[in-house]
């Protein structure tokens, strides 16, 4: 079976400690939290930033000082920075920290409505962003959260706002407001992608409850998996996870079984196709 490439997703924007008191909020707990889920199998570290007081930022400064922390604690681990920020987060703020050229950030390719707000991705902004990937050289993960978003990638890629190959994109699924993570929906998602951009590779986030049947669906089908307290709090129903290493563990752990192997730091980077370090 190919290698399979685990994704942790350390802290998001929308998750608080009142709710999970182990999130890392500063650089020095995001640096250890990232060394730590390495080691537990996690290839990429999906980088949100906070301020001390916990709340969400894009500030350049606050970007600049996790990815260093991130580089010196675990210098294999590859860093994706977040372009989405906190919903309703002004679109320049989104789009600054890919000037500090990472190896990898997120490109949202739609609008949804997301709990209670609505995460704005304006037509012209996803063509603007995408064009700044170029522009600065830094991998994009397409990140779609319905499958009419696929065909809006398939049109970006056609017009050549997107070139990065193979591209890597990333089902979000479960988000209120967006398309559930049933199994059916991500086997549906898994097809249409496969139609209109065979070469792509992909993994799934699932959101909450969906964290698990999505990861398990991934497994067997040739699929990467995300997980972490931006998506998922809880070990079990009702019981908070001890860390983000203790999610990424769990799931190493069924791919081993199932007999999936867990990519080296080098296959990671060719299946993203990413330079070796």
């Amino acid at each position: 079976m190919k290698p399979i490439i685990l994704t942790a997703a350390i802290t998001g924007a929308e998750t608080l400690r009142k709710d999970q008191p182990n999130l890392p909020i500063t650089p020095e707990e995001q640096a250890k939290e990232a060394k730590a889920c390495f080691e537990a199998g996690a290839r990429v570290v999906h980088l949100h930033v906070r301020e001390d007081d916990g709340s969400p930022t894009q500030r350049m400064e606050r970007f600049s000082e996790s990815i260093a922390a991130i580089r010196k604690a675990v210098p294999e681990m590859i860093i994706q920075i977040s372009t989405g920020g906190a919903v309703g987060e002004p679109f320049e703020k989104r789009l600054a920290p890919l000037s500090l050229k990472p190896e990898m950030g997120t490109l949202n390719a739609g609008t949804l409505n997301f709990g209670d707000s609505v995460f704005i991705n304006h037509p012209l902004d996803i063509v603007r962003l995408a064009e700044a990937f170029k522009e600065y050289g830094v991998v994009p993960e397409v990140e779609v959260y319905e499958s009419g978003m696929i065909d809006i990638v398939a049109k970006l890629v056609k017009a050549g706002n997107i070139v990065h190959t193979p591209l890597h994109m990333q089902f979000v699924l479960g988000v209120p407001g967006g398309m559930s993570g049933k199994p059916k929906n991500l086997l549906y998602m898994i097809e249409h992608l496969k139609e209109e951009i065979p070469t792509a590779t992909w993994a799934v986030a699932g959101i909450g409850r969906w964290h698990l049947p999505t990861a398990m669906v991934a497994l067997v089908s040739g699929g990467h998996i995300r997980c972490g307290f931006e998506d998922n709090i809880f070990y079990h129903k009702g019981i908070v996870a001890d860390s983000n290493a203790q999610l990424i563990a769990r799931i190493a752990r069924i791919a081993k079984e199932i007999g999936r192997p867990i990519a080296t730091p080098a296959q990671a980077r060719e299946i993203l196709a990413l330079p070796n370090v």
